[in-house]
């Protein structure tokens, strides 16, 4: 199994920057790509960006695309996603997840993902 720690999450204003880190530990030798996803109150769970972890090929949603940046620090097992130009929509618990079976593309949804981290909530003010 994979364990996954979020930080970085918090209280900023609109138009400002955070950035999030995910930590991943146990059997981080099978990752083959990482992953951010958000959910909002009454809203279901949605992709953001991912990055698989040999090439590093990133994809994004089209809401973030230009404003957020997902990387990965493999020596750490850790990947980021720096967030700019923040919108109140962004307002969410931001949740980092794993895959571990090979895929021949970057996944995007939620069932590519085999282990999730606890979330860390980002609320944009406007």
């Amino acid at each position: 199994q994979v364990q996954l720690v979020e930080s970085g999450g918090g209280l900023v204003q609109a138009g400002g920057s955070l950035r999030l880190s995910c930590a991943a530990s146990g059997r981080t030798f099978s990752i083959i790509a990482m992953g951010w996803f958000r959910q909002a109150p009454g809203k279901e769970r949605e992709f953001v960006a991912a990055i698989t972890w040999s090439g590093g090929n990133t994809l994004y949603a089209g809401s973030v695309q230009g404003r957020f940046t997902i990387s990965r620090y493999s020596a750490k097992n850790t990947v980021y996603l720096q967030m700019n130009s923040l919108k109140s929509e962004d307002t969410a618990a931001y949740y980092c997840a794993t895959r571990s079976r090979p895929l021949g593309i970057v996944p995007t949804t939620r069932y590519d993902f085999d282990y999730w981290g606890q979330g860390t909530p980002v609320t944009v003010s406007s």
